[in-house]
This record gives structure tokens, sequence and C-alpha cells, in this order.
């Protein structure tokens, strides 16, 4: 199980990046959330190592919080869309981040811990997502393409929640199960 999800996680990694997207800012927000809450989760299952030099998950869900708002700021958004440089710095970051967050929240034994971490991603990931769906006037009108930017843009906000919300809710369900059935289990 374990090399078939390393396997499809450096393939969708290696899609993500050499794969033309299509233009406009729906696209790049199905990387970014590809590069944050699909392809980490893959190598980290796929490489349980990566566990061992997780940061506590609470600190990686803050870093990961920092990069992502971060990035999202319209003038480092459209530095990454015109620059090789700062766009690579943009797609290294995110997938660091994820790293992070992942191998923080499955580690063995941090399962609170990381159901904390998980669930705070996804109430920050929700927020970006609606403040990009119900923004009056488009945040990123420079790399929003198309005859409507703010549709657009809101496409975009769909994509944020269609994937970040469940991934980042669910996982973090899922590991608070694992420790009520930890504690209901006989002795």
């Amino acid at each position: 199980m374990s090399a078939v999800c390393l396997i499809f996680g450096l393939a969708l990694l290696a899609a993500l990046w050499s794969v033309p997207m299509a233009p406009g800012f729906t696209a790049h927000m199905l990387r970014h959330m590809a590069l944050v809450a699909l392809v980490p989760p893959l190598i980290v299952i796929g490489l349980p190592a990566l566990r061992g030099f997780a940061m506590p998950a609470l600190a990686a869900a803050l870093v990961e919080f920092a990069v992502v708002w971060g990035w999202h700021l319209p003038v480092f958004h459209e530095a990454a869309q015109v620059d090789p440089v700062w766009f690579a710095a943009e797609q290294g970051s995110f997938l660091l981040a994820g790293l992070a967050v992942w191998g923080a929240v499955l580690r063995p034994g941090a399962e609170l811990a990381g159901a904390g971490g998980l669930l705070l991603t996804s109430m920050h990931m929700t927020l970006l997502g609606a403040l990009l769906i119900l923004a009056a006037r488009p945040l990123y009108g420079a790399i929003c393409y198309g005859g409507d930017a703010l549709w657009d843009q809101q496409m975009g906000g769909m994509v944020m929640l269609g994937i970040g919300m469940p991934v980042y809710l669910v996982a973090g369900l899922l590991r608070v199960r694992q420790v009520l059935g930890e504690e209901g289990a006989p002795s």
C-alpha cells in the first residue's frame, strides 16, 4: 500500500510540475491544493520515515497557514505568476509546508495533536476559499483570465473549498476516531 501511495504521489507531483496548466486562477488553485492536500499525504504515507523528522502538528499547521495565506496576498501571488524564480519559490514552499503538516499529523502517537492540526488547517482553508468566493471584486485580476475575472476567482475559491475542506476535515476526524477507538478498546 505504501509503495502505491508513493508512486501515485510522485506521479501526481510530476504531472503538476510538467504538464502545462490551463490559464486562469481556477487551474492555478487546483495546482495549489494538490501541492498541499493531495501530494504530501501520499508521499508521507509512502515514506513513513518522513514522520520522524516532523515538527509538532500545530506548529506545522501554523507554518502552512503562513505559507498559504502569504502566497495569496495579491502582490506575492502576482509575482509568482510573472517571475519563474518566485513561481518556483511558491510551488516549493507549498509542497514543503504540505509535507510538514502531513508528516506531523500522521506521526504515530500524535493522533490527537494531528487531528487538531488538520482541523485548524481545514478552518483556514475554508475561510480563504470563502473569501475568494465572496469577494465583491477580483483580488487577482492580473492573473484571472477570460471574460469574467471575478467568476474565475470564485471558481478558484470553490476548488479550495472542494478539495481542502473535505481532505483536512475527514483526515482530522479519522485521527480523532483513532484516539477514541484506542480508548474504547478492551484492555
